[in-house]
């Protein structure tokens, strides 16, 4: 299929040039006394922001390297010091100050060339940097996918950043066998070939423990993984042996892996920027080979499928086998413990859901239903508690009486996974398996004082981070990367709830939001100053926000989008019992001095082809600007 350039793609199905020349736009001017949640919104986006800069100040240095010791490795290598700054973008799309993204940049940049300039000796995956075309050589994705969270969500606070579109569509062309050195995708068989993959291609022969772990450094250092403490210092000469036995079962690598669902983000990036159409075909075409290959293990996301494109292909057709996979129980001989690390939700989760934003295809949601489905079949309750298993197969230690069962029944009920499911489906029959509490609860008039309290904990531990960072004994030569990521002051989790409607669980995100907002005067994404958004409802073609201006001397004005990426259309919107049609992504909003008033929507969900482009960039100008 020929690619179409992002303004026919646009024309044709996002947003008709009729739209734009109706220009819809509702002015507000009822008065409103500013609500504690509002002003608790502003303080939380400049308070956060200012902790943000001062973590940067101090940890960070002119080139935007990391202030730490530098190894290769997934207990605390590249991926964790890029990770310490995560939710930075998001941070600044919410609304978070400019220094905010400048920092991130920033430290993009340097870690790029910080990790370039790492050398392993003990394994080839960094014996020339960490890093080749500014893409990881070899990793997995639960890591690799962990480390480029905020690049996945530059593109929301800045689509024009510097290097970005070429960055995105070479990254994703590394998984559509566009780059001749990285051929980590089987067209034929519809598989990325191997748990390891990157730039350098696929892993095709069983990895190390030194591909894991990475070579030893001289000195003593704050372990956050070991069995002595967490933070203690130990000296990793010394301590080496346990971090190789903590990875010594980890080896088979050749085969796909639900993880590798998680490439899907860099192809919604590359065609939310260019809206060439290849990078949503080749999604429905991976995720559509993964759709088939869960039928045929009875609904249940296979761990491993081998290079013939078989479930279990590496394994006789065990399709729970494989690192990280349903039967992953081993002996963690740094911790001294069995363990069971099953992650098949990790990638899976976000890889179906990026599949329904660039389609609209709720079937994709489906397949996570029926493995839920799936898991609660096997529930049991013990005194009073609902136990559900977390692995499958016929792993050493446990009694499975020589067959593969269900085992290791834990009360983790998969909350989140289920509340996604809900999210991306509004389907009421989702909804029953989810605890009426915490943003659920609130959307369900459960809890109304939900906004309040939890922003006020997130002041909270934005002061205490503050705290830790003013206080932290700790220097670069103690420090590895993982150490900092405990001390990231944004805090977005609240603000992504109650300004957008959305909910983020897990390491590896996929923004499915109700509203996004970008203000026009200094054009740029996120609330404008001084206004407060508050989601009180949503429902499958509706949704409720108040919007405030909590400045009682200027007027705001705000483009509230339908979705993250403009994948709904607002049909109406209601203010102040006055009815207006949109049928379109955008709405411009006038707050008046001290104003507000509740706007209620009706609209379609998934059912414009997602767009990084922000207002202007598609032929909006707000009559007020």
């Amino acid at each position: 299929m020929n690619a179409r350039p992002l303004p026919q793609l646009l024309l044709a199905g996002l947003l008709a040039t009729a739209a734009y020349a109706a220009e819809p736009t509702v002015v507000i001017d009822s008065a409103m006394p500013p609500p504690l949640w509002a002003l608790l919104e502003r303080q939380l986006l400049r308070d956060t922001s200012t902790a943000c800069e001062r973590f940067a100040s101090k940890y960070v240095d002119e080139r935007g390297y990391l202030l730490h010791t530098m190894r290769w490795g997934t207990l605390d290598g590249p991926d964790d010091a890029i990770e310490t700054f995560y939710n930075w973008t998001l941070l600044y799309s919410l609304g978070g100050s400019q220094r905010v993204l400048d920092d991130y940049r920033r430290a993009l940049e340097g870690h790029y060339k910080q990790y370039g300039g790492l050398r392993t000796k003990l394994t080839k995956l960094a014996e020339n940097g960490a890093y080749y075309k500014e893409f990881i050589t070899q990793s997995d994705w639960f890591h690799t996918g962990e480390g480029i969270r905020a690049l996945m969500f530059l593109g929301l606070a800045d689509p024009k950043s510097p290097f970005l579109r070429e960055r995105m569509t070479r990254f994703a062309g590394m998984y559509m066998n566009e780059d001749p050195e990285a051929r980590n995708y089987d067209p034929v068989n519809k598989l990325i070939k191997s748990i390891w993959t990157g730039s350098k291609g696929p892993m095709l022969h069983k990895a190390t423990t030194y591909d894991w772990v990475g070579d030893p450094v001289p000195g003593s250092f704050h372990l956050l993984h070991n069995k002595a403490g967490r933070g203690k210092l130990l000296d990793l000469n010394a301590y080496y042996p346990k971090m190789l036995a903590h990875c010594a079962d980890y080896l088979d690598s050749v085969g796909d892996h639900p993880l590798n669902l998680a490439t899907t983000g860099l192809a919604v990036n590359a065609f939310a920027l260019t809206g060439q159409a290849k990078y949503r075909d080749w999604v429905a075409e991976y995720v559509g080979a993964w759709k088939q290959r869960t039928e045929q293990c009875g609904g249940n996301i296979p761990t491993n499928v081998g290079l013939d494109g078989k479930p279990g292909g590496e394994y006789n057709g065990q399709w729970w086998k494989g690192t990280y996979g349903w039967n992953f129980t081993i002996f963690d001989g740094e911790l001294e413990e069995t363990a069971s690390r099953n992650t098949f939700t990790a990638g899976s989760w976000p890889g179906f859901a990026n599949a329904l934003l660039l389609t609209g295809d709720q079937s994709f949601i489906g397949v996570l239903r029926r493995q839920m489905d799936n898991l609660y079949a096997q529930k049991k309750v013990e005194n009073g508690r609902t136990l559900l298993p977390q692995m499958y197969g016929d792993p050493k230690g446990y009694k499975t009486n020589g067959a593969p069962s269900w085992y290791h029944y834990t009360p983790n009920l998969f909350t989140d996974r289920l509340t996604e499911i809900y999210m991306w489906s509004m389907d009421r029959k989702d909804l029953e398996r989810i605890p009426k509490r915490g943003f659920v609860g609130y959307l369900e008039g459960q809890d109304a004082e939900f906004p309040v309290r939890s922003l006020q904990a997130d002041l909270a531990e934005v002061s205490k981070t503050i705290r830790e960072i003013e206080t932290d004994p700790t220097t670069p030569d103690t420090r590895l990367a993982d150490y900092l990521m405990g001390m990231n002051p944004a805090a977005t989790q609240t603000l992504t709830n109650l300004t957008m409607g959305a909910y983020l669980a897990g390491n590896i995100w996929s923004l499915h939001a109700r509203f996004r907002y970008f203000d026009p005067a200094e054009k740029r994404a996120g609330l404008p100053q001084d206004v407060g958004a508050l989601v009180e409802k949503l429902d499958a073609n509706a949704a409720t926000v108040t919007l405030v201006n909590v400045n009682a001397a200027d007027a705001r004005t705000v483009i509230v989008q339908a979705g993250g990426y403009g994948e709904h259309r607002f049909d109406e919107v209601e203010v102040n019992g006055v009815m207006r049609s949109i049928a379109g992504p955008l709405l411009t909003v006038r707050l008046e001095p001290g104003s507000g008033a509740r706007l209620r929507f009706k609209m379609a969900r998934y059912v414009n082809p997602p767009t990084l482009a922000q207002p202007w960039d598609r032929g909006w100008f707000p009559k007020s600007h």
